[in-house]
């Protein structure tokens, strides 16, 4: 089969409605690593890179509750810094570059979506231009969509 890995996708088929950070950006913790008081950051499997994670809120209206808001992982050397906040906006809206999906059966049996990004940053506006300056530090990035 040709299609082994993650499959490469766009920015817009997994949020064609854009999303919007509503968490801080964190480290993700390698559970069988890590032991009592000693944390071991997880690294990505295919690149070695530290994983970072961010909560986002999926915008399409369509999405149910309880599926709105997911967990996005960033892998990059240094913690990514998100777009500056947008004036009048309660969140700050992000996009992502270089997007791929990895399917996998979750816990409860039900098929689910690893997501990884290789750049966080600003929105572009409809010109194709940056709304705003993009993020200090581009980032790649995963979604855990359940």
């Amino acid at each position: 089969m040709a299609l082994q890995g993650p499959i490469p996708v766009t920015f817009d088929m997994v949020f064609p409605h854009g999303c919007y950070i509503v968490g801080e950006v964190e480290p993700v913790k390698d559970f069988d690593a890590s032991t009592n008081g000693r944390f071991v950051q997880s690294r990505d499997k295919s690149t070695g890179e530290p994983m970072w994670q961010v909560a986002v809120m999926d915008a399409d209206p369509t999405v149910k509750p309880g599926q709105k808001t997911v967990a996005v992982k960033i892998l990059t050397p240094i913690q990514p810094v998100p777009p500056a906040p947008m004036p009048g906006l309660p969140f700050t809206p992000v996009e992502f570059d270089h997007v791929t999906v990895t399917p996998y059966v979750n816990g409860t049996g039900r098929l689910a979506y690893s997501i990884k990004v290789r750049a966080m940053r600003a929105p572009r506006t409809g010109s194709g231009a940056p709304a705003s300056a993009p993020a200090k530090n581009p980032a790649t990035a995963g979604k855990d969509v359940a």
